[in-house]
Parts: C-alpha cells; sequence; structure tokens
C-alpha cells in the first residue's frame, strides 16, 4: 500500500511537472499536498512565515525560514537540497510565492501551496 501511495506521488509529481511551463513556480492545491504528504512524509516542506506565525502552528516536519528575513536566500540555500522539489507555504499564499520565485532564480523546483495555512487549518479540523 505504501509503495502504491509513493508511485501515485511520483506520478503525479512527474505530470505536474510535464503539464506545467519550464522555469516556472508551479501551483498546487491544500488537496495536492495531502496526497503527497500521505506518499511521502520526507518531502521539503518550507513554512516561510514569521516566527510567530509559526509559534501558532505548523504543518508536521516543515523547515522554517521567514521569507522577510534578509538573509532568508543564503539560508535556504544552506538547508534545502537543490535536486528535490520544495513545497512552500505562508499564511495564505502570498509570501510563498514570493519565496518560489526567489528559489526558482537559485534553481530549485518550488511548488506553491495555495491558500497557505489557514486552508491547511480549514481542512484539518478535528470532526
Amino acid at each position: 500500500m505504501k509503495n502504491n501511495l509513493l508511485f501515485i506521488g511520483l506520478i503525479f509529481t512527474i505530470i505536474m511537472s510535464c503539464t506545467s511551463k519550464e522555469n516556472a513556480v508551479k501551483d498546487i492545491t491544500i488537496g495536492d499536498l495531502q496526497f503527497i504528504l500521505k506518499a511521502n512524509k520526507n518531502i521539503q516542506l518550507l513554512d516561510v512565515r514569521t516566527p510567530e506565525e509559526c509559534a501558532k502552528g505548523t504543518i508536521e516536519n516543515a523547515i522554517e525560514i521567514n521569507v522577510t528575513e534578509h538573509d532568508f536566500k543564503s539560508i535556504a540555500l544552506d538547508k534545502l537540497d537543490k535536486t528535490k522539489p520544495v513545497y512552500l507555504y505562508c499564511r495564505s499564499g502570498g509570501r510563498s510565492k514570493i519565496a518560489s520565485d526567489i528559489l526558482l532564480k537559485q534553481g530549485f523546483r518550488p511548488y506553491n501551496v495555495l491558500g497557505g495555512y489557514l486552508e491547511w487549518e480549514e481542512k484539518n479540523k478535528i470532526k
């Protein structure tokens, strides 16, 4: 079962790569991210919100790098692997798009998570 999910996640990523413009930030939904995380919890998931925002909650295993810091680019280059996709989120989607553009210019493959943490919380409420 786990291998099937991993395979499906891989196919999803390949399809997303083939259908999108080359050298462009790719947008994904919260549903897409949930699907990817079910297939592989060890993805590069980047939370670009402020430390104060992150203290209120974050997605499990996310790497926290505040995009508003002057050294965002150098920290990202130090902590992230260019050979793997990077999935970015912020509070609602604006800052993660900016961070995605920065990482794209540095040779990363960024996926901007639309809706951000606000939508993540909404879709993952305990019922």
